[in-house]
Parts: structure tokens; C-alpha cells; sequence
């Protein structure tokens, strides 16, 4: 079981920043993270994931504000790399140990593993130990470090676009082991850009933009801030459904024919669906939008 550590938030950032040269990577990032939940940190590459997560495992100073993991400071790296677990995108082992060496040498850092979950993962990631790391493909890198992350008993899991490598059913592995160590109390902070992977496992996200947090919230909270899609078929043409682009919280009105009716909506869709209430409609269909797309209301962009 993972170290109870749940009195204190696992981790705690305080106007976390950092600067190099003239270039702001970090800004003004304040947030915190409970014990116990799975936070997605999302935003593209370049928007500054990769460098918090650095600061928050002692690797870069912050050039201002602070951090901590649970009650330890982030840059007292002894103390706090006691209680967490970490894989990166690009794992690098060591090229002359196997696969098993490595584990055993990454088991002893930390507050010790569970070394019969350990083999089950090496069964259920279908990786074999007793090769040399040097023979490793990109994806077997991968999986000696979440094998070794999720098989430890260190109470937050630092996952930093983890899953860059493995093909989509080791991906199902990896969502089963994110479910299972959430079962078992532990933190897991989740940074991607595979907005599919986020929404598969998160309870809550944060949204980084350009360095900055544009936004905290859980899964259905963040869908309620956005549009919804309302696609409305009708079975005779209804003239008096022109007037719907006037209420409150309606927008982008598409009439593609006589009979179809297609609006995009924010907030609750009480005022449409009483306006539909004298129409003769033969089908409704009211679409959330996928964490993709909210995404894509920040940037306007294709995430890289």
C-alpha cells in the first residue's frame, strides 16, 4: 500500500516560475493537487509541462516561487523523491544491465516496491527482463519505468507523457494500472497531450498555456464551461425556430436544410429545448464536447 501521507496536499505549487534568458517557460503557477486524485496536466509541447515537472522533482530551480511534494520542499530532493515515483517521455537506462538489473536498482530508490505486482506487470506489459537495456526498443524503455513506477509503493506517481513508445494495448495496460493505483491511494499527476489518454483516467485537469494555467477543473465541471452541440431533425419545417439564435447562450445557428436544425450551446439547454417544445421534431441529439475540442477552444490550434 502506498505511504499515508493524505493530511497534507501531495503536491503544492506557489507562484511557481521560471525564466531562461528573456523567455518566460513558467508563470505566476499556483496550484494544488490532493492526495489521492489523478490530475492530467495538459497543453502542447511547449507549454511549459516538461519544465514544472523539472522543478518540481529538484532537477531545475524555479527562478520564482515555490513548491513542495506532500510536507517536502521540491528543491529538498532527498525527502521528496522519497515519496514519489517518476517516468519521463525518453527513458534512459543503463545499457549493459537487463531489464531485471535495472528494476532492482530503480526498486531501491524510493519507500520500496511490491515486488509480486512487479512480475505480474512484467507479464501484463509483456516485456522481457533478462534482456539487455541496450536491446530495448523505444516502447520496452518505456515499460521498464512504468513497471517500475506503478509496481513502487511511493505514495505520487510523476508521469510525464508516459505513454510515448507503446502501441494501443499496452496503452490499455497502462489506464488499468493508472485505475489500480488510484485504487490503492495513490497521487497520480499525469502530464500529456494525448487529450484522449487524460479523459480516460482523470478526475481533474489543469490546462497550460504558454506557461500559464488557463484553467483547473474536474472532467464534468470543464465540459459544463463550454459549448454543447445540439443537432435537431425536424419532421415539417417550423419557420418560428428562426428566433432561436436570439436566446440566451446560443450561437453558430446552421440550418443545412428545411428539416435540420444544428446550433452550438453554452450552459444548460433548458430555454432551446422549450423553444423545440411546438415544433414536431423527430430527433434531438445534444453532443458534449471531447476534451479535444475544449482544448481547441484555448488555442484554436491542432495540439502538436
Amino acid at each position: 500500500m502506498a505511504t499515508s501521507t493524505t493530511s497534507v496536499p501531495a503536491l503544492r505549487m506557489e507562484r511557481l516560475g521560471k525564466r531562461f534568458g528573456t523567455t518566460d517557460a513558467v508563470v505566476d503557477l499556483s496550484l494544488i493537487v490532493p492526495a489521492g486524485e489523478v490530475f492530467g496536466f495538459l497543453g502542447p509541447n511547449g507549454a511549459g509541462k516538461s519544465t514544472t515537472i523539472r522543478m518540481l522533482l529538484g532537477l531545475l530551480l524555479p527562478t520564482s516561487g515555490a513548491a513542495w511534494v506532500f510536507d517536502a520542499p521540491a528543491g529538498d530532493v532527498e525527502r521528496a523523491h522519497e515519496m514519489l515515483a517518476y517516468v519521463p517521455a525518453d527513458v534512459a537506462l543503463w545499457p549493459a544491465l537487463t531489464g531485471r538489473e535495472c528494476l532492482s536498482l530503480l526498486a531501491g530508490v524510493g519507500p520500496g516496491i511490491d515486488a509480486a505486482y512487479r512480475d505480474e506487470l512484467l507479464e501484463r506489459f509483456a516485456l522481457d527482463p533478462d534482456r539487455k537495456a541496450r536491446t530495448y526498443s523505444t516502447g520496452n524503455r518505456q515499460k521498464v519505468a512504468l513497471v517500475a513506477a506503478f509496481s513502487t509503493r511511493a505514495p505520487l506517481l510523476v508521469l510525464d507523457e508516459p505513454t510515448s513508445g507503446l502501441d494501443p494495448l499496452m496503452e490499455r495496460e497502462f489506464r488499468a494500472c493508472i485505475a489500480e493505483a488510484a485504487a490503492r491511494g495513490q497521487t497520480v499527476f499525469l502530464s500529456s497531450h494525448q487529450l484522449a489518454e487524460v479523459e480516460a483516467v482523470c478526475s481533474r485537469v489543469g490546462i497550460l498555456r504558454s506557461g500559464r494555467l488557463v484553467e483547473v477543473a474536474g472532467m464534468a465541471d470543464l465540459r459544463r464551461l463550454h459549448r454543447s452541440e445540439v443537432i435537431v431533425e425536424l419532421a415539417a419545417p417550423e419557420p418560428g425556430l428562426r428566433g432561436l439564435a436570439d436566446l440566451p447562450g446560443v450561437a453558430d445557428v446552421r440550418w443545412p436544410s428545411p428539416l435540420r436544425l444544428e446550433l452550438s450551446l453554452t450552459g444548460p439547454p433548458g430555454t432551446v429545448l422549450r423553444a423545440l417544445g411546438g415544433a414536431d421534431v423527430a430527433h434531438l441529439e445534444v453532443r458534449e464536447p471531447s476534451l479535444e475540442e475544449i482544448f481547441l477552444d484555448y488555442y484554436g490550434q491542432v495540439p502538436a
